[in-house]
């Protein structure tokens, strides 16, 4: 068999009666085969309630097709099953991999489902430029360098380059901005780099550096510690006091680094402890991050589990979900055991590309690493748990101040960012009752040509098409959970109108709308509310509700004018010389760095124009040309 071969259950024909639920399914097993798999139960929408993966398909579906002895969980997917699916592959590890694709791609109603999404940053030293950089780096690794992570979260990650940067003293700089320096830049003055880019320091001293930097983020702390030492002893020695002041201060740095990392188990160089703890029909798994015999941070998740779930089943689910777009370690110390452990082992070897271990241990320095991720995960649940029922009532409570017909699940709050209209970004942040769902923030860059510079109606008109075009598309049922029961905007009853004409445009009638107005005077607390064909309203000063929705909309903004910061330093290195035909990236860096600016090439003659390395007299003309005939 070439690959994994498609079988749909088709529906019986003339006037007899439709099957579901355990009739149906006992009517599937006659046609399967002992065939490893993959089979989906659907209901009678045809959304799909469940994936599973299976060694024998014949038996592992006949299982369902037995009346009793499920799960509340496993018997209400029975109940709702009209129709199934089936993919047959050449191997178990094969259809354990196609049965997570699916479940990313599919999101069924009754699988463990993995909600956070975000890839987990690296620090990266690259190795493409004679002097490399020491930078963040999240996403596939594309550009030449060494990658060391995975860190929890981009705090830990700045963190720990904060007081690298003090002890290798590596450059953070853009290749761009490292071949236009003229002079030291701040990172140089307040001793955070070697100077480079004005030949401070040379190559060979350089390499040292990154050598030393490298060494550290493999976990060989020592030799670099005794390093820096025997080089502050041989410069006091030398009586070169500030040249063994500074090397004092890159200890006294990397002791930082050090001690707050906390946890450095001896015993293990390199694996990732995944704990889980479950309560209340909620389940939290926490990950700690161990390179190097350093701890580089923990993050919580807290998959969907369903009612019914048991340990087994979630971490592995979860297992194969986390390292799906990541590579697993070389072990991953587990506090359950797993559920057909060989088979997920084998999986992640696959695609790690080298053999990966599972181990649940039980005692010594490992336990104790899997005992400590238990007990946070345990405490984050309790929080969790604990703002969860805060937010029930909060949202329960703007219910009913909106006059909404149900308690939001899912709120929508938008945003626009500008300055006079130039680098325009709409934002969209997400709430739940989970609280904000960063995960599914979205950033919009304004494309339409047609919007006036500082046109906040057009730009919301922009963003809310985008955003329900795509809703229309891609789950035009709303069976994913990705259908806003609320949308907040930042504005009056001019954008609620504007707001409301688009939805009706688009067909979409039934999703609330509030507009957030500041007010008299602007203050806070002094907010009017706008809903459409509705008078203004306010609410009392000192509601919950009120300062809920204060909440959602100041994280809006925060969102929005992070994005467009983020827009607006990218665009700064953009110049006139990048609409020059036959001016590169090398010859804009040769131009900047011989005259300092875009500007100063403009105003630069012909033969000036020609000094620069690069610059022929045509190409000189050209540039010439092209400036003054503007």
């Amino acid at each position: 068999m070439d690959g994994p071969a498609d079988t749909t259950a088709q529906p019986p024909s003339g006037d007899a009666p439709r099957l579901t639920g355990h009739a149906l399914i006992a009517d599937e097993v006659t046609r399967l085969d002992g065939s490893p798999g993959v089979y989906r139960m659907l209901d009678d929408k045809g959304a799909v309630l469940y994936v599973g993966k299976a060694r024998n398909l014949k038996k592992r579906v006949a299982n369902y097709a037995k009346p009793h002895g499920h799960s509340g969980r496993i018997a209400r997917m029975i109940f709702e099953t009209a129709s199934m699916m089936f993919l047959t592959t050449r191997t178990e590890t094969e259809a354990l991999l196609l049965e997570q694709n699916l479940i990313k791609q599919l999101k069924p109603r009754y699988n463990v489902l993995l909600r956070d999404d975000k890839s987990f940053p690296n620090i990266l030293i690259t190795r493409d430029h004679a002097f490399p950089q020491i930078v963040k780096h999240r996403g596939a690794r594309t550009r030449k360098g060494e990658y060391f992570g995975p860190f929890a979260s981009a705090g830990a990650v700045n963190r720990t380059l904060n007081q690298l940067q003090k002890v290798f003293l590596l450059r953070n700089c853009s290749d761009s901005m490292f071949e236009g320096r003229t002079r030291p830049c701040l990172q140089y003055q307040i001793k955070r780099c070697a100077g480079p880019c004005v030949g401070l320091v040379s190559q060979q001293d350089y390499a040292g550096l990154v050598a030393d930097a490298a060494r550290f983020l493999q976990g060989k702390t020592t030799a670099v510690q005794e390093s820096l030492a025997a080089g502050m002893a041989q410069a006091a020695e030398a009586m070169e006091f500030e040249r063994a002041a500074a090397l004092r201060d890159r200890i006294r740095a990397l002791t930082q680094v050090q001690s707050a990392q906390g946890i450095n188990p001896q015993g293990v160089a390199e694996a990732d402890v995944v704990a889980l703890h479950m309560e209340g029909g909620q389940a939290c798994v926490q990950v700690f991050f161990i390179r190097g015999n350093q701890s580089w941070g923990n993050r919580d998740f807290y998959p969907r589990i369903g009612g019914g779930a048991e340990a087994p089943e979630i971490l592995q689910a979860f297992l194969m979900q986390v390292y799906d777009d990541r590579p697993p370690p070389r072990l991953i110390l587990l506090s359950h055991e797993v559920e057909d452990a060989d088979l997920l082992t084998d999986a992640l070897s696959q695609k790690a590309g080298r053999k990966v271990e599972l181990a649940v241990p039980v005692r010594g320095e490992k336990a104790e690493l899997v005992e400590n991720a238990a007990r946070n995960a345990r405490e984050s649940l309790a929080r969790r748990m604990a703002e969860g029922a805060a937010q029930s009532k909060l949202l329960a409570g703007l219910a009913e101040a909106f006059d909404l017909e149900d308690v939001p699940t899912r709120i929508e709050v938008y945003d626009n960012s500008h300055i006079q209209g130039t680098d325009a970004v709409g934002a969209m942040v997400v709430a739940g009752p989970e609280g904000f769902l960063k995960s599914q923030y979205r950033k919009f860059n304004i494309k339409g040509t047609d919007i006036t510079p500082g046109d906040d109606f057009g730009m919301m008109k922009e963003v809310l098409t985008r955003r329900f075009q795509r809703l229309l598309k891609e789950d035009p049922d709303r069976t994913q959970g990705m259908w806003p029961d609320l949308l907040l905007i930042d504005g009056g009853q001019g954008q609620v109108s504007a707001v409301a004409g688009i939805l009706v445009e688009l067909g979409v009638d039934d999703v609330a709308l509030v507009g957030v107005a500041k007010g008299i005077d602007r203050d806070a607390g002094k907010e009017e509310f706008h809903r459409p064909g509705q008078r203004p309203f306010a609410l009392p000063h000192n509601a919950p509700v009120l300062y809920f929705v204060q909440r959602l909309r100041d994280e809006a903004h925060r969102f929005a004018i992070g994005a467009h910061r983020a827009k607006r330093a990218k665009s700064v290195g953009v110049t006139a010389l990048d609409d020059i035909p036959g001016v590169g990236a090398t010859r804009k860096r040769a131009l900047l760095a011989h005259f300092g600016s875009a500007k100063a090439v403009s105003r630069a003659g012909v033969e000036d124009l020609m000094a620069v390395d690069g610059i022929s007299e045509t190409m000189a003309r050209a540039i010439h040309g092209f400036f003054h005939e503007r």
